[in-house]
């Protein structure tokens, strides 16, 4: 009676040492294809930080061309008003002679 009780008691702790490995087992295979996965979004998202960074960065680059493009654009037209204003003037200045120019 107390052999077989021990005997059912060792079986039992055997099947439960067995089912637990089992699962172990399972565990760690799961575990390693999650890191897999997660390893594996997080160099995409690595890889797309970088790309951002990237056009951030040409972002800034062409932000700072455009100011100075503006920059030579403002200097541009204040010049062509000076001549603007130059040339009206002499219009002003040679206008009496236009009534002794044939016309074409």
């Amino acid at each position: 009676m107390i052999l077989t009780a021990f005997l059912i008691g060792l079986v039992l702790v055997v099947v439960g040492l067995f089912v637990a490995v089992v699962r172990g087992i399972a565990l760690w295979k799961d575990g390693k294809r999650s890191g897999k996965a997660i390893t594996g979004e997080l160099a995409l998202f690595d890889e797309r930080s970088a790309r951002t960074e990237e056009l951030l960065a040409d972002a800034e680059r062409a932000q700072a061309d455009l100011q100075a493009a503006t920059e030579r654009l403002r200097v541009s037209r204040a010049q062509l008003q000076v001549l603007l204003d130059s040339l009206e003037g002499a219009q002003r200045s040679t206008r009496w002679l236009r009534v002794f120019l044939p016309m074409r």
